[in-house]
């Protein structure tokens, strides 16, 4: 058990740099990622208007898990469980809330924690054959926020290109 085991811990700027730095070390520690996004979602319930959206980010590492990221995945996981069960209690105010999971994204983190041979190997078992583009996840999230996604709710939207 870590000295902030059970303890939340919000981090802006933790893709990268100290940020990163901060956020693995506060993981490591028992705090980040599934408390502080079920403190958001609660927060935002909260204050949004009826027919909202929220949208939460988790990763594809749930269903394609590998070694040594034990703690990511299950924070991931529980996020991907308080959509279900926000999805549930806030649909009566019809509120969707959807999660989505980004395959193997070139990202500026993806290309500093993995070798030229490892990127080249991810977008090769993509069906898409490529690396996904932030404006690819983004455009995913676009359509569950906007007025096309009003039917989906609850649902783990897995931007991958195809990879399953």
């Amino acid at each position: 058990m870590g000295a902030l085991e059970g303890r939340a811990a919000v981090v802006t700027g933790g893709s990268r740099g100290i940020g990163r730095a901060i956020v693995e070390r506060l993981a490591r520690d028992g705090a980040v990622n599934a408390k502080s996004a079920f403190l958001t979602v609660r927060h935002a319930a909260r204050h949004m208007r009826d027919h909202g959206r929220i949208v939460n980010i988790s990763t594809l590492n749930t269903f394609r898990t590998a070694p040594g990221i034990a703690p990511y995945v299950i924070s991931k996981g529980a996020i991907e469980q308080l959509t279900a069960v926000a999805a549930l209690e806030l649909g009566v105010r019809g509120i969707t809330v959807n999660t989505v999971s980004p395959g193997a994204t070139d990202t500026d983190l993806l290309r500093g924690t993995n070798s030229e041979e490892a990127l080249r190997s991810a977008a090769g078992v993509t069906p898409l054959g490529r690396l996904g583009q932030p404006a690819d996840v983004a455009d995913v999230v676009a359509f569950l926020t906007g007025p096309d996604g009003r039917w989906l709710t609850g649902q783990n939207i897995r931007a991958t290109g195809g990879l399953t």
